[in-house]
């Protein structure tokens, strides 16, 4: 029995959750129980997701025990999404620019339960939220650069198209300095490979565009990706050879 199991066999031993939660959130702390919280999603009820996901950043601060009760129901939403509750999905974008990273990090990983269930529903959602602000930007694409979401060709090509259009749309951003800049870009800094990787051919072709701009943000993140080993096991002499091109 793994530990996201163990932990639904507790949960469904207890009648309060929350204290439970608290004690085990690892908050504060460098990493929160990212198992307890796949257990709440899988355990919990939309009104329990609902209540947690209210816990505000002033109600709950960041690196906080209780912001990890506002992850749990802000990642729990995918799950009822992912069951047909689409009424949600508001509710859900809602979330994507809170200032606590953990509650974005959540939004992401409800996004991947929507995902799991129903890759063309999410596909149609992220669309929206790719045009939006950036951190829904951000959101729709760390939530779509998952492996496990890119097996089927036609969902890969969606998502190279995707990152293709909010990289070009950073060479009209007028703030770079932002909170939101900043987090879209360190997203786009590993997203591509993990695309890349899922369509190589294609995904090497939309790339490989990039490579001749003199944007330095643009440039930054396709560095970042060559940089990662998924690429480099995939092909390794077309990274040396994009590297190089980049250093010229």
């Amino acid at each position: 029995m793994g530990k996201v199991d163990e932990y639904r066999n507790r949960l469904r031993s207890l009648a309060d959750w929350k204290p439970f939660l608290l004690a085990e959130s690892g908050l504060p702390g460098k990493r929160a129980n990212l198992e307890l919280l796949e257990a709440v999603a899988a355990e919990g009820t939309k009104a329990l997701f609902l209540e947690l996901a209210a816990y505000t950043p002033e109600k709950a601060p960041a690196d906080s025990p209780y912001e990890f009760l506002a992850a749990c129901g802000v990642a729990g939403l995918g799950k009822l999404i992912g069951w047909g509750d689409t009424d949600l999905l508001p509710e859900l974008r809602r979330h994507a620019p809170d200032p606590r990273w953990r509650v974005r990090e959540a939004v992401a990983k409800a996004l991947q339960h929507i995902g799991d269930a129903d890759m063309d529903l999410l596909l149609r959602e992220m669309d929206g939220w790719s045009r939006g602000g950036l951190y829904e930007q951000r959101a729709a694409a760390a939530g779509l650069c998952e492996p496990r979401l890119l097996a089927e060709k036609k969902h890969a090509l969606a998502v190279l198209a995707l990152l293709d259009r909010v990289t070009a749309g950073l060479l009209v951003e007028d703030d770079r300095t932002s909170p939101g800049f900043n987090a879209l870009l360190k997203a786009l800094g590993y997203c591509w490979s993990v695309a890349v990787t899922a369509l190589p051919a294609p995904g090497q072709e939309v790339m490989a565009k990039w490579f001749s701009s003199r944007d330095k943000d643009l440039l930054w993140i396709m560095r970042e990706n060559l940089q990662k080993q998924r690429l480099t096991r995939l092909d390794a002499d077309w990274v040396r050879g994009a590297q190089q091109r980049l250093a010229e």
